[in-house]
């Protein structure tokens, strides 16, 4: 047998259309020499979660597909900060800026699009950005520090999750666009309106069918001019109107372009040897720009470079989710009736949902899904074979009828081709997920999202992984199915707590040995977990484990992007003293903190504190720490109530200074909020509070489970108590049956719709016993804690080993 030597592939394009290609050759064993060129300084990430990091809900580690390990793990060269210029033919070489010239075989042209910026006066000034990739969010979380007013030119998908974006970054945003509705590419009027609604509620503003025609200003952007003479003020700009294929290294080689660079069905361009791929490309008359078409045009490409035979690629189905949290939207198909149509639609003005769905000849052509977006991956993979409807599919789309909507969900995924992408985030096929479930055991969603890559992204595609593991198992399904609290255990939450109490467990790495943990070291995620229920069942006895906390919860503040701590004093009740704010004036011009700001729950942030002078920080202060960091008692707000305003009939700040002081410094499984009003108007926000209290003529009334983060929900009323007595051992009740019965990371708004609101006021207040004995419990809990800062300043040990090495931290 001879060896052959291996052709050289190189991949003009770091992004996920390239990388997506060249991970489908691997997995089919292609004999390629590979060489990738990219123009960012990153390894590849996954460009539509930008988004996300924007908002603050991922970083930038968190989008990242492929890591610099994985390059050297498969052999690849790769040259990141690099643009190829020219793809030399007679000389097969691919010509670099840097003087690079890197031979090649064969090459794929994978470099994406460019946004397209408006040809108008001051376009390129100083604050203009596109969103595109992680240099852009770079540029709008730098701006966000310095500017308030941001305008964003362009009611697209993009332009929507980057309003978002700087809305949760602080900033005034107004959407300018040049339609009367918000993703009219996507959506008709009924779901525009729908979407505007919820987006001003959020706090976008918008102006449509605005024509932008100069953007005014001097170095710097101040503002926008329209069409029609009005004006709009903006320090920060961000143009998504849209984007090109970037075509200039087809262009300078001489290949054929046109909207794109022109590919046939098997992604071959004018010039031999020479492939595309991705939003580059134009294909049938047709640029793409969403991700699932990428992957799609990816698998053909892999495979016939690879040898093995494949149909042509004949064009996709494009599919829109946006990818804003607390915004469900989801197109895909056809979605503007015509007269030969046939549409289904469903309203409900209520709970602000809205279905429509297209058919043509009795076949789904389209759809649009508003606030309930669950069947988004079965109504895309119906789209996809043009399935006829039928009572079945009805039932289940609609939410109708009582039979027939577990069959036709199984049946939908038996019919499923084995090539379709299922998760249109990562290009993972069906038959991926099929052979990853039968050749490695997998029994879980979570185990298939470890090996694959499915749902470990947007999410959206986890109901039919599920469906596909449920048909792969069969009869096994309902008894393997059960997920334990990380991928290093099978066991979940009771039944750790339960091996703890029975095995009388003291430590963590004592729970991941005796409970057989497949990671011996436990991970990030189940460490935190485990350290938590120990606490929570062994408050008198166990040691503290710092080494089992999040990087925050060790180091008892904030870190931030730049490597700097947030320090949080305590504010009981939103109350401070004159002395405290001068303490606080002080310590900060001291040590240099970059800003102070006041928190939504009527705090003072210090923000930009260096790790080696948190301990002087705090030791100047003098003031306890407002666990900001922690899965703890974060704060209480309380309006003025009875002592200051006229409306207030009981005396809120002394309330919740009272309850603040009482629970501070003690461990939940989630950040932990409460707010205290002295009268109905409710100023203090009581109903998005984990615990809200309402003052009221005749004592108070308590509410429970409201969130006003990233799954917003209302709080539920509990009950009603007379006296400030009742009040405060109902909430240790429910305080310390939330510690005892909650999964680590659960917040209140999860636990109170997992458990029932039924079941928790059957604890709590049905049982007086039991409320006592509950009580008693967070009594006992609540004489262990100290605060971190005292301890820490007594120990000179942990001084020096949490703070005197000033080597940068890393995140857990």
């Amino acid at each position: 047998m001879t060896n052959r030597k291996k052709q050289k592939l190189v991949v003009i394009g770091n992004g996920i259309a390239g990388i997506g290609t060249i991970e489908q050759i691997i997995k089919l064993g292609g004999a390629y020499d590979i060489t990738v060129i990219g123009q960012e300084p990153h390894p590849n990430y996954n460009r539509i979660m930008l988004s996300y990091v924007l908002e603050g809900s991922k970083t930038i580690d968190d989008i990242v597909l492929n890591d610099w390990q994985w390059y050297e793990d498969n052999q690849i060269t790769l040259h990141t900060g690099t643009a190829a210029t020219a793809i030399d033919e007679a000389n097969k070489v691919v010509v670099c800026d840097n003087g690079l010239n890197v031979p090649y075989d064969k090459v794929i042209i994978a470099t994406g699009s460019r946004p397209f910026i408006l040809p108008v006066p001051g376009s390129d000034k100083e604050g203009v950005v596109g969103f595109r990739d992680i240099a852009d969010c770079t540029r709008m979380l730098e701006a966000s520090k310095i500017y308030k007013k941001a305008a964003v030119i362009g009611g697209g998908l993009l332009g929507l999750e980057a309003a978002k974006g700087l809305v949760s970054l602080g900033m005034e945003v107004t959407v300018v666009h040049l339609m009367d509705d918000l993703m009219e590419s996507q959506l008709d009027s009924h779901a525009a309106r729908m979407l505007q609604q919820e987006l001003e509620r959020q706090g976008i503003r918008f102006l449509l069918g605005k024509q932008t025609t100069e953007i005014w200003g001097d170095t710097r952007v101040k503002g926008l001019r329209f069409k029609d003479g009005g004006e709009l003020e903006a320090e920060l700009v961000v143009m998504a109107v849209g984007i090109r294929a970037n075509t200039a290294v087809a262009q300078a080689s001489g290949i054929e372009t046109g909207r794109g660079i022109v590919v046939n069905d098997y992604m071959e361009t004018s010039m031999p040897d020479v492939y595309a791929v991705g939003e580059c490309c134009e294909h049938r008359g047709v640029c793409y720009g969403l991700v699932a078409p990428l992957f799609e045009q990816g698998q053909v490409l892999a495979k016939h470079l690879s040898g093995v035979d494949t149909k042509p690629y004949e064009g996709s189905v494009v599919s829109t989710k946006l990818k804003i949290s607390g915004v469900d939207v989801f197109s895909a198909g056809e979605f503007l009736e015509q007269p030969e149509h046939t549409v289904i639609t469903a309203k409900d003005e209520w709970k602000k949902t809205y279905k429509k769905i297209l058919m043509r000849d009795g076949r789904i052509v389209g759809a649009i899904l508003f606030g309930d977006v669950s069947e988004s991956a079965s109504l895309q993979s119906l789209i996809r074979q043009k399935a006829e409807m039928t009572d079945e599919i009805y039932a289940s789309i609609m939410g109708t009828g009582c039979g027939g909507h577990g069959g036709s969900k199984a049946a939908m995924v038996e019919n499923m081709p084995d090539d379709e992408i299922v998760c249109g985030c990562n290009g993972v096929t069906k038959k991926a997920i099929v052979d990853a479930i039968n050749g490695e055991g997998l029994t879980t969603v979570d185990e298939i999202k470890a090996c694959t890559g499915a749902t470990r992204s947007c999410g959206g595609c986890k109901p039919v992984v599920e469906q596909i593991l449920q048909s792969v198992l069969g009869a096994g399904y309902t008894a393997s199915a059960k997920q334990g609290i990380c991928p290093c255990t099978t066991l979940d939450r009771d039944e750790i707590v339960a091996q703890i109490r029975d095995k009388g467990l003291t430590s963590t790495r004592e729970v991941m040995h005796v409970l057989g943990w497949s990671n011996p070291e436990g991970c990030s995620k189940c460490r935190p977990a485990i350290h938590y229920y120990l606490v929570m069942l062994n408050p008198e006895t166990h040691q503290e484990e710092r080494e089992s906390r999040f990087v925050n919860e060790r180091l008892s503040a904030n870190i931030q992007k730049d490597g700097t701590f947030t320090v949080v004093p305590r504010m009981y009740g939103g109350v401070t003293t004159p002395e405290d704010l001068k303490k606080i004036a002080d310590v900060s011009l001291k040590y240099n903190v970059k800003v102070v700001k006041v928190t939504g729950g009527q705090r003072l942030d210090l923000i930009g504190v260096k790790k080696e002078d948190l301990p002087k920080v705090w030791e100047e202060l003098d003031m306890p720490s407002g666990y900001a960091y922690a899965k703890s008692l974060r704060t209480v707000k309380t309006c003025v109530g009875s002592q200051f305003c006229r409306f207030g009939t009981q005396d809120s700040m002394s309330m919740g200074a009272l309850i603040e002081k009482k629970f501070e410094r003690l461990d939940f499984p989630a950040k932990f909020k409460m707010a205290v009003n002295g009268c109905p108007r409710n100023c203090a926000e009581a109903c998005t509070k984990d615990i809200g209290i309402v003052g009221n003529d005749g004592g108070w009334e308590i509410f429970v489970g409201g969130n006003g983060g990233t799954k917003a929900r209302l709080a539920d009323s509990f009950c009603k108590v007379k006296t400030d007595e009742e009040l405060i051992e109902i909430c240790a009740a429910l305080m310390q049956y939330y510690r005892e019965t909650g999964k680590y990371l659960e917040r209140t708004s999860e636990w109170v719709e997992r458990l029932g609101l039924d079941s928790i006021r059957e604890a709590v207040l049905s049982n007086d016993g039991e409320r006592k004995a509950l009580v008693a419990r967070i009594e006992l809990a609540l004489k262990q804690v100290e605060d971190p800062w005292k301890k820490v300043l007594k120990d000179e040990t942990l001084r020096e080993t949490l703070f005197e090495d000033v080597k940068p931290v890393t995140m857990s």
